[in-house]
């Protein structure tokens, strides 16, 4: 499996200031390379403390230039925020920058005050990013964009820079329900996962998508192995680690719930989010603490060993070819987070990067 290393730039609350967070975020990101890293991302986000990379391919193009191996991932560009004529052009130049080290993964959003912020309607999310998802794609293939679509009226424009390689097979998009899947599929790409729900639910949502998947490309067709996400917190004591893990991978996803609004009941009646509507109760139901420890459960957290573990179970169970890990988040201590880092690199990663050799997994790249 590939390790790839994922700054959050949270400020929760902003108990220092946000130079501050870019300081130490860089500083962790750029010591990926040399510590043996298969790759750096970054997830696009506005307005609040919750994470704050609002333009995912000037961080990416930051980390070109800092280095000379690693792939740079978007985690993800959300497509219904922007013109996707840009989107088409800014991943393009990208690429040409890095030398071919992108991979590229899009998203639809969830947090309506970002939708409100960019004055687009978040009932039209689904269809906008269907429609940009195909245009940009497309394009990236012939090198041209061009379309008459509900919300875009394109006519053909050249790429410049010219893409020089094709984005099949290292293109990724965040899907969580289910309804999502079959999507996904036809688009042609592959699933970034960001662990939310029993893996069980997981592997069902995942054998729509390969279903559609077949009676799309050919039964014969295999799609990308997915990539997946998470939050990971290592320490040689395993009470240490999980009291950490629930301090402060817990207060992640408390700044989720409030973040996304998650009880505010906007989703209940939202075209496009019938699956998200259910959070409500369910977080009514085990309570915000309660909704926030069943997400810590979900996480790769603990010794070493059980880190292991924990990863090769993601492996198993969804073929994962990659993983994308958060280690500063949610205002812990950057020394921790460093401490925790250093002791993944030295206990873990090597092990992590055997995994799925033996098998002849996919890998990106």
């Amino acid at each position: 499996m590939r390790m790839g290393y994922a700054p959050l730039f949270q400020n929760l609350g902003k108990p220092i200031p946000d130079r501050e967070v870019y300081t130490q975020e860089l500083r962790l990101a750029e010591l990926a390379e040399p510590l043996g890293f298969d790759s750096v991302w970054s997830v696009e986000h506005h307005f609040t403390d919750y994470t704050m990379v609002p333009d995912v391919t000037q961080f990416l193009s930051y980390m070109a230039g800092k280095t000379s191996r690693v792939q740079l991932g978007s985690m993800v560009i959300v497509l219904p925020w922007h013109d996707p004529v840009r989107v088409a052009e800014e991943i393009a130049m990208l690429d040409n920058l890095s030398g071919g080290r992108m991979i590229l993964g899009i998203g639809r959003g969830l947090g309506r005050v970002e939708f409100d912020g960019f004055r687009v309607p978040m009932g039209e999310s689904r269809d906008r990013f269907v429609e940009s998802a195909q245009m940009i794609l497309e394009g990236l293939e012939v090198g041209y964009v061009e379309l008459e679509g509900e919300f875009t009226q394109q006519p053909r424009r050249e790429i410049r820079p010219a893409p020089f390689q094709s984005f099949r097979g290292r293109t990724f998009a965040a899907a969580v329900s289910p309804e999502s899947m079959p999507i996904m599929a036809k688009l042609g790409v592959g699933l970034l996962v960001v662990p939310q729900k029993p893996w069980e639910t997981v592997k069902e949502d995942f054998e729509i998508y390969h279903r559609v998947w077949g009676e799309t490309y050919g039964a014969t067709s295999q799609p990308p192995a997915p990539m997946c996400g998470g939050f990971f917190f290592v320490d040689e004591s395993a009470d240490r680690a999980e009291e950490m893990a629930y301090r402060y991978i817990g207060r992640y996803y408390h700044s989720v719930m409030e973040h996304y609004e998650m009880t505010a009941g906007h989703l209940e009646t939202m075209k496009g989010y019938e699956y998200y509507s259910r959070m409500r109760s369910y977080i009514e139901k085990r309570t915000p603490d309660g909704a926030a420890a069943d997400f810590v459960r979900l996480m790769p957290w603990g010794t070493p060993d059980q880190l292991i573990e924990k990863i090769e179970f993601i492996h198993e169970t969804i073929g994962a070819q990659g993983m994308m890990g958060h280690f500063a988040y949610a205002g812990m201590p950057y020394d921790e987070a460093e401490r925790s880092l250093r002791l993944f690199v030295d206990k873990v990663m090597p092990e992590v990067q055997r995994i799925g050799t033996e098998s002849g997994a996919l890998m990106v790249g």
